[in-house]
């Protein structure tokens, strides 16, 4: 084998096979490859070869063949294996995947590797069919038919598209300290406490913490979020009733937009967002006085994807809630704390989903000629 597969590399290969070594992540049958070559071109022998790096000799037989009758690459590269025939035949595979999109069987929720292994041996020629023939055809595919996602599937209609097209307007629109856009939410809270104390990482130690938690309750969230400039405020309230939603809206009037004439407000279809949970949080002039300074822009139902804030609740919890609190003053001070970093860093939502992008990815939603306009 020596005799007639003589490796002989150029200076740039020797530098190629070194770096790789040295560095960077590679698969290791690659690097084993390149350690052969490299011992190969100092002249060791095949079994030398095979004894230090504890592979058999016909793996350095075959490296080094495929390097003097190709070249470095195809040396280090993995052989084409023939493999066994495919069990299933393009219609037939066609034929799973129908079935795997198709209801169940009477009596199942859902379809199973076996019950589907056992509806094509039914529907095929196949005498038996494996679990795992079935799984790698519908992964081919990326089904996993035992599993399914809860989705609000919005119906698309002219409301819909109504509502959706006013939102992304307003936010297209130019600043006008007068005219601030204001996206609102809530969103609720649980207050939860360590029933054993955490021990605290430490080198080579992840922290670890128990399973069994205590539950001490539940708070609410209000959220205010200016989409014009990097402002965002936080109320943690014990309910989220009608007249705490009036409270906010009198807060943002009256203490944080004193000066402007109107204040557009985002939010969704919650049955509180009206102006009637004014009219029962306060007397009807006072009622009348705070609306006059406030017009309200609903997101479409089940689309509170188009609502700014939801994005900044996001963060919310990923950068300050992702942990156990379970006293509602500890929690007040941690948001407080978020809110005054978040807003000194000058943090903003960089929106941009507009009407035209919505217009030309969402033909469903304009049907006829008006997807056209």
């Amino acid at each position: 084998m020596n005799v007639r597969y003589r490796v002989e590399l150029s200076q740039a290969e020797r530098d190629e096979l070194t770096a790789m070594l040295s560095g960077g992540k590679h698969a290791a049958r690659k690097l084993k490859r390149a350690q052969i070559l490299l011992a190969a071109d100092a002249g060791s022998g095949d079994e030398e070869i095979a004894r230090a790096l504890s592979v058999g000799g016909s793996t350095v037989y075959r490296t080094k063949r495929r390097f003097v009758e190709g070249n470095l690459e195809q040396a280090l590269s993995e052989e084409a294996r023939p493999g066994a025939e495919r069990k299933l035949t393009g219609k037939e595979e066609a034929l799973l995947v129908a079935t795997a999109c198709a209801k169940p069987p009477a009596g199942r929720a859902r379809w199973t590797l076996e019950l589907l292994a056992g509806e094509m041996v039914k529907l095929t020629d196949h005498e038996s069919l494996s679990h795992e023939t079935v799984r790698r055809r519908l992964a081919e595919n990326h089904l996993k038919p035992w599993r399914r996602e809860m989705w609000c599937v919005p119906r698309v209609d002219g409301e819909y598209v109504a509502r959706m097209e006013d939102v992304l307007d307003i936010y297209a629109e130019a600043p006008d300290p007068k005219r601030p856009v204001v996206c609102f939410d809530e969103s609720p809270i649980q207050l939860i406490g360590e029933v054993r104390q955490p021990i605290p990482a430490e080198p080579g130690q992840l922290e670890r913490y128990d399973y069994e938690y205590r539950r001490n309750g539940t708070v609410n969230l209000f959220v205010f979020l200016d989409t014009n400039r990097p402002w965002r405020k936080v109320k943690v309230t014990a309910r989220r009733t009608a007249k705490d939603y009036a409270q906010c809206m009198r807060e943002l009037v009256d203490v944080h937009y004193p000066d402007a004439d109107t204040i557009r407000v985002v939010q969704d279809n919650l049955s509180s967002h009206t102006a009637g949970a004014l009219y029962q949080a306060f007397p009807p002039a006072e009622a009348r006085r705070i609306l006059r300074r406030l017009e309200f822009h609903y997101t479409p139902k089940h689309a509170s994807w188009l609502n700014m804030v939801e994005i900044e609740i996001g963060v919310l919890r990923g950068q300050c809630l992702d942990r156990r609190i379970d006293d509602p003053n500890k929690l007040k001070r941690e948001i407080a704390a978020w809110e005054r970093q978040r807003n000194a860093a000058r943090a903003r939502i960089n929106w941009m989903f507009t009407t035209d992008k919505a217009r030309a990815k969402m033909g469903r939603a304009y049907p006829g000629p008006a997807k056209e306009s």
